[in-house]
């Protein structure tokens, strides 16, 4: 097997509630112990605990089994809100996505934020605010968690600086967007709302050296309640991760923890209290969200 099959999932409990790390190798559930205090990016970059070294210790029997992973659990995100610096989105990232909004492409890279405190994990449960009634929707999304930290980073060795990748879900209230836009505002608010950052379910580890896995040609998917909403291809990426990571690095640094969001294909659109949302990325998972409105 190869180390794209590398997951660390993050199960609730541990000390100070960080959670405890369960490894899930050729299809076996590995306990990997509770988080240390210096969050899991930083601990698997302390130990240099890489994809390859993590299968070898499960395949030789060197880490005790854990209980298998249920898709219907409740997980912890795969790095906490205290362990990620900042959050920074690539948008209009997705030509067809631009497109659906009757735009173009940027002529370069856009980035906006969002906050720690809004990461939650699989199968939460996200509550729009009662005041806000208007149009909320759902972005699946490839992100990469940076391990080691880097300024002006080259694009040819920018996979040196991801740790992993995950999937997430760039939950938007959409009318506001629109109208902070229309205002030249910021969209700072209406991508911001409690919980409006699920992550998960699991962190698919990556080989610094090698650049492996691949992640140029993932299926990135999402439905709602079964029905399909969105599916492309990390191919279909406008400014590649190597890019990506160059051009954000020239304005500021990249820390250890930080999540870069990638951008979300076409297909986006509203969600209703009870909705179930599922986006998923081949090779990594499927994150699960559930939508509360009053």
């Amino acid at each position: 097997m190869s180390i794209d099959h590398c997951h660390v999932f993050r199960r609730p409990g541990g000390e100070l509630g960080r959670g405890e790390l369960v490894l899930l190798v050729d299809g076996h559930a590995f306990d990997l112990g509770p988080t240390a205090g210096i969050g899991l990016p930083e601990q698997l970059r302390a130990a240099d605990a890489s994809a390859a070294s993590l299968i070898a210790a499960a395949r030789a029997g060197a880490l005790p089994e854990a209980a298998p992973i249920d898709p219907a659990e409740a997980l912890l995100p795969p790095v906490l809100p205290a362990e990620v610096g900042k959050i920074l989105a690539l948008g209009k990232n997705f030509r067809a996505h631009a497109e659906e909004f009757g735009e173009d492409v940027p002529t370069e890279p856009m980035f906006f934020n969002k906050l720690p405190e809004t990461i939650v994990g699989h199968n939460a449960t996200v509550r729009v605010p009662s005041w806000y009634e208007d149009r909320f929707d759902h972005e699946s999304e490839l992100a990469l968690v940076i391990g080691k930290p880097g300024r002006n980073i080259d694009p040819a060795r920018a996979f040196e600086h991801i740790t992993g990748y995950t999937v997430a879900n760039d939950l938007t209230a959409r009318t506001m967007q629109g109208d902070d836009r229309k205002l030249r505002y910021p969209w700072f608010r209406a991508k911001n709302f409690e919980g409006s950052c699920p992550l998960g379910p699991c962190l698919l580890l990556a080989d610094p050296e090698t650049g492996a896995p691949d992640p140029n040609d993932w299926r990135v998917t999402a439905t709602v309640n079964g029905e399909p909403r969105q599916s492309a291809t990390t191919a279909q990426l406008v400014v590649k991760i190597p890019e990506a990571l160059a051009w954000l690095s020239r304005h500021l640094p990249l820390q250890t923890g930080d999540v870069i969001l990638m951008g979300t294909p076409a297909g986006v659109g509203p969600l209703e209290d009870g909705d179930e949302v599922v986006c998923a990325i081949e090779g990594i998972g499927a994150l699960t969200t559930h939508i509360a409105r009053p």
